[in-house]
């Protein structure tokens, strides 16, 4: 039976609603468009450019005219590039540009937008998973990588010696004085790479499961002529060392695991008595109603379900997802034997809590 069919309609609530539905539609094509703008150059070559004709806009940015134009009618109607109708000139203006261009980070939004896209292109199978249960494994999705580092650039790599780190009180003395340090489920390496630049005297261990991550990064070690850093594919929930480093990071790493408490265990194992654990992760709460007001609910959500959650699930683990929330993270990170847990925010990232976590 249906337990609705005789509840009378609000017709002005329905009417809101139906707005808002047609609000989402328009906001989630603007946000494809975004994504092409930014990996095509658009926004920067508009940045650069006086208003221009759409013509000129193509010639600069080496792109075919024809596909400029109509991506800029969507942007006109967006409201993200102003249209002179009587020059029929575009013109991208510097308070839209601060958020959308290459030189905006580690601000650029657009950067962000690629991952519907990345979503998008596993639906039919999490499609699948909602019928049958199990997940959507890593190599199933077309240009994670290229994505997650230009991503970690933002959110890991720009702020890391300025703010990340200085939430460690005397960390950079260390690591100047030289130290051992490792990031486990490091992606490409890039945060690594950084920091064996800037402290030539520490030594830097990477670990991931993803081999065509970890050759990403060692290409751009060697690139860069480094020879204190090294990147090894392993699942990062069979290491086994012990009382090895002064310094080990997560970034936004954990919840994506199969056995998150296995790994936050082999961690404490392999963190000297002395050192520290600094885990970036996802700012939110374990319980949905504590979510309500957060700034980018909707969207963790979704990459939770189409992408963290379903990786996991895809190798048997826990499924935790990205909105495991601070209140369970603490718990696993007590049951893995630390003690001490502490949850810092920083200005620049309404995305991330940062624990820093001691024996």
């Amino acid at each position: 039976m249906c337990s609705n069919c005789n509840v009378s309609i609000n017709e002005v609530k329905s009417e809101e609603f139906a707005e808002r539905m047609m609000t989402i539609l328009n906001h989630g094509a603007l946000n494809l468009m975004i994504s092409i703008g930014y990996r095509t150059g658009l926004f920067d070559v508009m940045s650069e450019l006086e208003p221009s004709r759409s013509e000129e806009i193509a010639s600069a940015a080496k792109l075919n005219e024809r596909y400029v134009r109509e991506w800029l009618g969507a942007m006109v109607t967006g409201e993200i590039v102003v249209y002179d109708i009587e020059n029929k000139t575009y013109s991208l203006p510097p308070e839209h540009s601060a958020w959308l261009t290459r030189k905006a980070v580690p601000n650029n939004i657009a950067v962000t937008t690629q991952w519907i896209s990345v979503l998008g292109s596993v639906e039919d199978e999490i499609v699948e998973c909602f019928h049958n249960g199990g997940g959507v494994p890593y190599e199933a999705f077309e240009r994670f990588h290229e994505v997650m580092s230009e991503e970690s650039n933002q959110t890991v790599i720009a702020p890391l010696l300025d703010q990340t780190l200085p939430l460690i009180p005397g960390i950079l003395e260390k690591l100047e004085e030289g130290i051992e340090v490792m990031d486990l489920g490091c992606g490409s390496g890039f945060a690594l790479v950084h920091m064996a630049t800037e402290f030539p005297n520490s030594q830097f261990t990477g670990y991931d499961i993803s081999e065509e991550a970890i050759n990403r990064g060692n290409a751009h070690a060697a690139e860069h002529g480094l020879t204190n850093v090294k990147l090894i594919a392993k699942d990062v929930a069979e290491i086994d060392d012990v009382n090895k480093y002064d310094l080990i990071t997560t970034f936004d790493a954990v919840h994506d695991q199969a056995d998150p408490d296995r790994v936050l265990s082999n961690i404490n194992n392999a963190l000297k008595d002395d050192g520290v654990y600094l885990m970036q992760d996802i700012a939110g709460s374990s319980h949905v109603h504590n979510n309500m007001d957060h700034l980018l609910g909707p969207f963790t959500y979704t990459i939770s379900c189409m992408h963290c959650m379903t990786v996991s699930l895809s190798q048997n683990g826990k499924g935790l997802g990205a909105m495991w929330g601070k209140e369970l993270a603490t718990d696993i990170l007590k049951n893995a034997g630390f003690t001490q847990v502490e949850i810092k925010e920083l200005p620049h990232d309404p995305i991330n809590y940062y624990y820093i976590v001691r024996k």
